[in-house]
């Protein structure tokens, strides 16, 4: 197995007008809509599951489960950790361009690093990249 922890971390720079970027956003913070299935806090090596909401994802239809982290701030504020109202106050002053048909949510702790490697992050990078229209992917930890 590959050292994982060795691994470069991808980063492209984004050389074009914001003013005109369509903005996704992905968070390991555990945030879900709150009529999606909750995410796995029971399994001991980490739910690798994550749930996609839409362009028409609004603060309040959020929430959070995860169990690795202190999410009290997150469950007053999702925008703490999914700053959908941001984006859309962005885009009111016309700082970027839009708000990305999908963005996903998905449970950062795993014990399963090589399944999040090779399965999980590909599939939720192929899920931003067919429809979502997103120039920017703004990611959140929780």
């Amino acid at each position: 197995m590959a050292n994982l922890s060795r691994k470069c971390v991808p980063f492209t720079p984004f050389e074009g007008d914001l003013s005109n970027a369509t903005v996704a956003i992905v968070t390991a913070a555990g945030v879900h809509r709150k009529d999606q299935e909750p995410f796995n806090t029971a399994d001991e090596l980490g739910d690798l599951t994550y749930r996609v909401m839409g362009e028409d994802v609004s603060s309040a239809d959020l929430m959070v489960t995860h169990h690795h982290y202190d999410h009290a701030d997150a469950d007053q504020d999702i925008n703490v950790v999914f700053p959908i109202d941001v984006l859309n106050d962005l885009v009111e002053e016309g700082f970027i361009g839009g708000v990305a048909r999908k963005h996903v949510g998905f449970m950062g702790y795993t014990m399963r690093l090589k399944d999040m490697y090779d399965q999980t992050a590909p599939a939720i990078a192929s899920e931003i990249d067919k429809g979502s229209r997103a120039d920017i992917v703004l990611l959140t930890g929780g």
